[in-house]
């Protein structure tokens, strides 16, 4: 089964997915320290009435992002089924 990717910023409120790979290096590492780190299960907590900045539950604790950074973090899109 092939794994499709989409980035943080096309999921919508309420849905997860787990974080893959960065597209931006030094983003990367600023996103690394914070907890994003590959293999971590996201959850899109609230987006802002203009779209910036995405709330996301990550690691345990509610982190709050640009949307340009959260452009940067590929994931894989968990489906209902995958969560029950």
């Amino acid at each position: 089964m092939d794994i499709v990717l989409c980035t943080l910023a096309q999921l919508a409120v309420g849905e997860q997915g787990i974080i893959h790979s960065f597209t931006d290096k030094q983003t990367s590492l600023k996103l690394l320290e914070m907890g994003c780190t590959p293999g971590e299960k996201v959850k899109i907590k609230n987006i802002a009435p203009l779209g910036d900045p995405i709330a996301i539950s990550v690691s345990g604790y509610l982190l709050s992002l640009r949307k340009e950074e959260a452009s940067t973090i590929l994931v894989q899109k968990i489906t209902v089924e995958q969560v029950k």
